[in-house]
């Protein structure tokens, strides 16, 4: 049963649905469940189960992809009142990949069943098309991503990556390890090791167990 602060972030962050009928409304709530998951929780990691449209509520979610080899390569961040369609690949045409959502925080999140999702859609054609912004924005996501490991070097996109992660943090200090970092960017822990190193040494970071502390953001910024 959904409270009253459900629906109205149902209608604060879907944009169709102020222009819903009463029975589109009445199968959207009846197809939507609320959830809270511990940090560290896989939300969704399998493009043949269709988990559903995730609208957040609070907390943090991170959308990977993972390699044969087992490399993994953060694709976006989700944060309060953003929305992933992604999770609903099988209403999305030629999606070929595995999209893997994991809680980087506690995060609360309603989910509407693709079900319901896709028999609202049928009589209002903004639900579609709402769909079809949210994908193409998340694969402008994905296209820089791509960019970024094709064209940039990797201490362009370590910098870049830092000051990411302190404005995530609003704190030039913040907890991260060197194994998400080589997560988030598709590399090796020993090469962004390395590379943090020689961040140290040149007076941009200070590194401590499980926390990097930026000392010189205009240096970063220089690097990018």
């Amino acid at each position: 049963m959904l409270e009253k602060s459900d629906l109205e972030v149902l209608e604060e962050n879907l944009p169709f649905w102020k222009g819903a009928t009463p029975a589109e409304k009445e199968i959207l709530t009846q197809g939507t469940m609320r959830f809270t998951h511990a940090k560290g929780t896989i939300v969704h990691e399998d493009r043949n189960k269709c988990t559903g449209l995730l609208l957040v509520v609070s907390g943090q979610l991170r959308i990977y992809i993972i390699g044969d080899s087992g490399k993994q390569i953060t694709l976006y961040r989700l944060f309060e009142r953003d929305v992933c369609v992604l999770s609903s690949s099988c209403m999305i045409r030629n999606i070929s990949f595995d999209v893997h959502i994991q809680a980087e925080k506690e995060t609360t999140m309603l989910r509407i069943t693709t079900d319901s999702y896709l028999e609202a859609g049928k009589s209002n054609p903004q639900i579609p098309k709402f769909t079809n912004e949210i994908v193409s924005s998340r694969f402008s996501d994905v296209m820089w991503v791509v960019e970024q490991i094709v064209f940039m070097s990797l201490d362009r996109r370590l910098a870049m990556h830092l000051l990411e992660q302190a404005a995530i943090a609003s704190s030039d200090s913040f907890a991260i390890t060197h194994e998400a970092i080589a997560h988030d960017l598709g590399s090796a822990r020993e090469v962004i090791t390395r590379m943090l190193s020689r961040f140290q040494e040149d007076g941009l970071v200070s590194l401590s167990r499980g926390g990097i502390t930026l000392l010189d953001s205009s240096g970063l910024y220089a690097l990018t």
